[in-house]
């Protein structure tokens, strides 16, 4: 037999929003473990990170909708019929139908049929990003298939997906991990003890030294206006109507611009909402980068701001990478007290957290901070020693791949101990 794989199942592939997802696989393959993609999607950006292009792990696509690729999906059917696991599946698939009779519900079978017939052999494991949607297709593909298979939850996955589907993958898969102890407690109140703490951290290698911050901008100068970011795709978690509003309760006499990185839904509407509160001119959105980019407007920056809050459906952020980057470069952060925020940033010690869901809030804090720049700088430095401390990547890939070479039978490597990485205190 070939080298032995792990098939990494993804919704998307390649992200711009999925950093972590990218500096994962690749952090995994620099271990020396031989992977191989799997989306359900095609891609949709039209950029993508320098990580992507190091990625060496070949990528198929399944097919998004049925209806595109009926060939591959009968082949796959044909092929189960072959298969002994078939009326454990379909008993499955059946129950799951009663509970969810939807066509998405049919899409994810059709595409594990596909998935099941097209795994090499040597595929030996399949690990899945996000808990709803691909880690059904990963489920059912593995029962027929006789593998085993494992998560990594992440987000919305967690708090949309109903909780009996949840607590029976939970069951199901062999291991699993999550980025935050907010999903962590989630999680554990369906299956105690299933999923394990891992969070993303960063790969400090891939990241310049933080620039020196010595330019007291404190927005007196209209010369020298505060420079504000914020990087995080235009959907309703990331709160950037409140950042909108809150920058229009800003005193007059206050200047200052903000950069707004991202691409998303409702970009025309936050413009719209832009132009109504008079901020036309100081608000720019750039749309998507490159993470390049990104860091070089967090370079540029005097302050970070995402004020994350809960969405649509109960959506809602896990430990936004950006606080992370941001962090990276000493850059000072004003966030919401929201999801997995506050076990990388103390208020107070590592930025400054406040309520979600309150401009307000959010208009106080932004005008403090603009006029202590020795605070701002007190703020960035503590961010990035925290991350520098607590939130490399090390940890979490230490488990992942210890996980996977047991799981897909790869053998143990003497460098892949699990570890713990401390959070803030709450």
């Amino acid at each position: 037999m070939s080298e032995r794989r792990i098939a990494v199942v993804l919704k998307g592939y390649p992200r711009l929003s999925e950093t972590f997802i990218a500096q994962e696989i690749l952090a995994l393959e620099r271990r020396g473990l031989h992977l191989e993609i799997w989306s359900l999607r095609r891609p949709t950006d039209r950029a993508y990170h320098p990580m992507h292009k190091a990625i060496r792990a070949p990528v198929s696509y399944l097919p998004e909708y049925l209806r595109d690729a009926p060939f591959r999906v009968l082949r796959g059917f044909l092929a189960a019929l072959r298969r002994r696991h078939l009326p454990a599946l379909l008993k499955l698939f059946l129950r799951d139908l009663l509970r969810d009779p939807t066509a998405s519900r049919l899409r994810r079978l059709g595409q594990a049929l596909v998935l099941a017939r097209e795994l090499p052999a040597q595929s030996t494991h399949i690990h899945v990003h996000f808990l709803h949607t691909p880690a059904s297709v990963a489920r059912y593909a593995a029962l027929l298939t006789g593998r085993g298979w494992s998560f990594s939850a992440h987000a919305k996955d967690i708090w949309t997906t109903p909780d009996w589907d949840l607590a029976e993958k939970l069951r199901d898969a062999r291991w699993g991990v999550t980025c935050t102890r907010d999903g962590q407690r989630r999680l554990d109140a369906l299956a105690q003890g299933r999923t394990l703490l891992a969070y993303h951290g960063l790969d400090l290698g891939r990241f310049p030294d933080a620039p020196r911050r010595d330019d007291p901008r404190d927005g007196t100068d209209p010369a020298a206006p505060l420079r504000l970011v914020c990087v995080g795709r235009l959907v309703a978690k990331k709160g950037h109507d409140d950042l909108i509003d809150a920058l229009a309760g800003l005193p007059a006499a206050l200047h200052w611009r903000l950069v707004l990185i991202g691409g998303g839904e409702l970009r025309g509407a936050l413009e719209a909402r832009v132009r109504e509160r008079g901020l036309a001119g100081r608000v720019t959105f750039r749309g998507a980068l490159a993470q390049p980019e990104v860091i070089a407007a967090m370079r540029e920056a005097d302050l970070f701001v995402l004020p994350t809050k809960p969405g649509p459906g109960g959506d809602r952020d896990g430990l936004p990478n950006v606080l992370m980057e941001a962090a990276s470069q000493a850059l000072p952060i004003l966030a919401t007290a929201f999801g997995g925020t506050p076990e990388f940033i103390c208020d107070g010690v590592h930025g400054v957290l406040v309520p979600p869901g309150e401009p307000a809030a959010l208009t106080a804090a932004l005008t403090g901070l603009a006029g202590d720049p020795d605070r701002r700088r007190r703020l960035g430095a503590a961010a990035r020693a925290r991350l520098v401390r607590d939130f490399s990547e090390e940890a979490a890939v230490s488990l992942i791949a210890a996980r996977l070479r047991v799981s897909g039978g790869l053998g143990a490597a003497a460098n892949d101990t699990a570890s713990e990485v401390s959070a803030c205190a709450s």
